[in-house]
């Protein structure tokens, strides 16, 4: 088979003709490594190059740089390629700082980046909203420059966003108790654009590739984490991998017209939660976690009235989850169970085995329904 006909992720972007573009992470990772090398050499790089966790190498043209004695700042305009990112256009700017020998890197909210005032994310509470890989990646960096021009790599980052604050009230961020600003993001550091019509039909030439590749087991992925997970899982090759995104049901139905002998559904934990409760459209835009639902679910599991209403009370999906870990309550498990039925009845009972599972931010398996159906 030619590299033209292979599935999987890159051939979904592909084949829907849109423009990817960079995250937050990315565009502060570039910032950061122009910043700390003005530091160290006096000179700006423009355009400054980053390596993703992938292996790419993109450029990135510095918008605004500044430096002073022991500070330096550069900017990064985000271009999120064709999503309607609600940050696209807006100026990342790192400013870095030497601090003392063994202080290692340090991560600051400037203006426009929140700050952490609420348990149930993937940071502690005060820290700033600088997701864990952006910091590593940042992190890398950082030492990666330090090597190259004889810096100790121990800095302060303070990354800000211009009007950060007030993109941030069209995000989901006050409601998670992240104040003050954006989040800065990004597990692969690229942005995968979503149009629903062209997204979509991407996931049905993946379905019809990987049929015509004999393939008999496929996986619908919520992104690239999940992907690695069910790689790990099952030996999957690339062109049995389903890049669905937010749209659940699109897989589900084209499956249930297009059978193949084996589905897995792989996600985080919070997206197919909405699975579970019967939502088809993953996107937070279109459907939110249910609390009450989870603490149903919960009930189910052996959860007393007490931690139940904890669980109804929780500030996110991740929260509740590890208020009932603590528990000894299954709640991934009763997730991905629940998520499996609300899929084999999108089948309709067509010759079909599904299983699902459920994962949090770092790729660790939290909840497995097991194979059923067909």
């Amino acid at each position: 088979m030619s590299s033209e006909a292979k599935g999987g992720r890159g051939a979904q972007l592909k084949h829907t003709g849109l423009r990817p573009g960079w995250t937050t992470g990315s565009c502060a990772t570039a910032a950061t490594t122009a910043a700390y090398t003005a530091l160290l050499t006096g000179a700006f790089p423009d355009p400054v190059t980053i390596t993703l966790p992938k292996g790419q190498t993109p450029s990135f043209a510095l918008a605004a740089e500044e430096l002073t004695e022991g500070r330096a700042m550069a900017g990064v305009v985000k271009d999120a390629g064709d999503d309607p990112d609600v940050t696209h256009g807006a100026l990342v700017r790192a400013t870095v700082r030497r601090l003392p020998a063994g202080s290692g890197v340090v991560f600051r909210a400037g203006p426009g980046v929140g700050t952490v005032t609420r348990p149930g994310l993937p940071l502690p509470v005060g820290e700033p909203a600088v997701n864990p890989v952006p910091r590593q990646l940042m992190r890398d960096h950082v030492a990666r420059v330090a090597a190259a021009h004889g810096g100790s790599g121990d800095v302060e980052i303070t990354v800000s966003v211009d009007h950060g604050e007030e993109i941030a009230r069209s995000t989901w961020n006050p409601r998670l108790g992240i104040l003050g600003g954006l989040s800065i993001l990004g597990t692969t550091g690229i942005v995968v654009p979503y149009s629903c019509s062209a997204w979509i039909d991407s996931i049905r030439r993946g379905v019809d590739v990987a049929r015509a590749a004999g393939r008999t087991h496929v996986a619908g992925c919520t992104g690239s984490t999940s992907e690695r997970t069910v790689v790990a899982e099952y030996d999957l090759p690339e062109d049995a991998l389903l890049d669905m995104g937010d749209f659940a049901g699109a897989v589900l139905k084209y499956v249930r017209r297009h059978p193949v002998d084996r589905l897995t559904v792989c996600g985080g934990f919070a997206k197919l939660s909405k699975l579970a409760a019967g939502h088809l459209d993953l996107h937070s835009a279109r459907s939110q976690v249910d609390k009450g639902f989870l603490a149903a679910l919960a009930r189910r599991g052996g959860a007393d009235e007490a931690l139940a209403a904890r669980v109804a009370d929780a500030n996110t999906g991740l929260a509740a989850l590890q208020l009932c870990a603590a528990a000894g309550v299954p709640l991934g498990d009763l997730v991905a169970l629940e998520a499996r039925d609300q899929a084999l009845a999108v089948l309709r009972g067509a010759p079909v085995v599904v299983d699902v599972i459920c994962i949090d931010r770092a790729g660790t398996v939290v909840g497995r329904s097991g194979p059923s159906g067909g």
